[in-house]
């Protein structure tokens, strides 16, 4: 901040904290709210501990999540009626960055080495001054969001998500710069919508936010074959590759994927949900977690039963198969009216393999699974 270093320390997270305090003789703890169990009970334990207030901000969203509520329940479960409301409500202020941040006398512990694991790379820089660039840059192109946000292979997005998950952007930033794209603003409004649910559900971190009773499979090479991006699918698989090499997704292929894998192959959300966290670098919990529930079937989508068509996807939100290419070499010379769905001699010639399923056998198989006839 305005030139401090970065202090580091490794520890129980509250006695860490607590030892900081006193090393500088601080007089208060400022600290983010942040909307999951884990972070709800961290924060309760440091407050109650600490010999000093603890002073929490809602800063991560742009309506606290605590706030919003219908008059049948303490929160919102559908986001169109929970976006009405929350259009109508002030928005909270922006407040003033501290001036200075003395920390020459803290001492640091050395950071630890990266790990190989979960280290796309191509993952995109951080940090304060890059995001408001790219807020910048974005803000011209925002009144296109509408018109260009599914189509993958085009940069359609503001792809600031990172940049809102650290927070070295704030979302009341991000809704101001972008005031007159109510397209755009209504995704950011899906961030809160989400993060009011996990608040008020934390277990939906882990359990199904509806108990549908779903049967799952448990088929270890399929996952492998998906994670890796060889199931077959050029849409699937160029998404999953995307993600290991650069820790990003776009958000339509983020649909695409999970459904292949909890509808196609029948395999718990929560396998996937681990793997992106493990690899997004805009991994959060509230929406990578109930945004896997919603395409399972066990979140808030109204259509339960939604299934996406990996082909169907692929050739109406890559028409020419640019992000195909870009991700799945194999297919780099394969003309475009075969490049959704190679047949079997294409396959064996560029060493692409055969789908894993046919689609429309396994969906038949995943109703009689669920029971939806």
């Amino acid at each position: 901040l305005h030139g401090a270093r970065l202090v580091y320390r490794r520890g129980a997270w509250k006695d860490t904290v607590l030892d900081v305090v006193a090393e500088v003789g601080a007089d208060r703890i400022d600290i983010a709210r942040d909307v999951s169990g884990f972070a709800q009970r961290r924060n309760a334990a440091l407050d109650a501990a600490s010999p000093v207030p603890v002073i929490e901000h809602d800063s991560i969203t742009v309506v606290p999540p605590s706030v919003l509520a219908p008059a049948s329940g303490p929160f919102y479960k559908v986001f169109t009626p929970f976006y009405n409301k929350w259009l109508e409500h002030p928005k909270r202020p922006t407040p003033p960055e501290p001036e200075f941040a003395d920390v020459s006398g803290v001492s640091s512990d050395q950071m630890p080495d990266v790990p190989e694991s979960g280290t796309s790379p191509g993952r995109e820089h951080g940090g304060r001054t890059l995001a408001v660039e790219r807020l910048a840059a974005w803000v011209p192109k925002a009144k296109g969001y509408g018109d260009l946000r599914d189509m993958v292979a085009i940069d359609g997005t503001s792809q600031l998500s990172a940049a809102l998950h650290f927070g070295v952007l704030s979302p009341i930033e991000v809704i101001t710069a972008t005031t007159d794209h109510a397209g755009y603003i209504r995704q950011v409004a899906w961030r809160d919508f989400n993060a009011q649910i996990l608040f008020h559900r934390p277990d939906a971190s882990r359990a199904d936010f509806v108990d549908r009773d779903l049967l799952w499979k448990d088929d270890d090479d399929a996952f492998d074959a998906w994670t890796k991006g060889m199931t077959g699918f050029p849409i699937v698989d160029a998404a999953m590759r995307q993600l290991l090499a650069t820790g990003w997704m776009h958000n339509r292929t983020r649909m695409v994927t999970a459904s292949f894998l909890t509808k196609d192959l029948a395999i718990d959300w929560r396998r996937g949900a681990a793997w992106f966290m493990e690899w997004l670098t805009d991994g959060d919990v509230a929406n990578n977690q109930l945004g896997w529930q919603w395409v399972a079937g066990t979140g808030t989508d109204t259509n339960p039963t939604r299934i996406f068509n990996p082909t169907r996807q692929s050739e109406r939100f890559d028409p020419d198969g640019v992000y195909i290419r870009r991700w799945v070499p194999e297919l780099v010379d394969v003309d475009t009216a075969e490049i959704h769905d190679p047949g079997p001699l294409t396959r064996a010639a560029t060493g692409y393999p055969l789908p894993l399923v046919d689609h429309h056998e396994a969906i038949r198989e995943f109703k009689e699974l669920r029971g939806w006839g």
